[in-house]
């Protein structure tokens, strides 16, 4: 996984592709803190973070908004 989108403008996609669960996001720390980390690690362990993430079902619904996410999080 790939991206050079920084914290605030993935915030700023979610915000605007999935306003729901950037709600839930945006009052869920342990989710903000993993996103955090997650951009701040190379691609190798981003997608072996996601991986992990997906075997905890408070997460899941976040990894699958990752892929659509990093794809337009530019824009913002």
């Amino acid at each position: 996984m790939t991206t050079t989108c920084s914290y605030p403008q993935v915030v700023a996609a979610m915000n605007a592709q999935s306003p729901e669960a950037a709600a839930e996001f945006n009052a869920t720390p342990m989710a903000q803190s993993f996103l955090q980390n997650f951009l701040a690690s190379p691609p190798p362990q981003r997608e072996q973070m996601l991986e992990q993430a997906q075997g905890i079902p408070e997460a899941a619904q976040y990894v699958n908004l990752v892929g659509p996410i990093a794809k337009t999080c530019n824009k913002y």
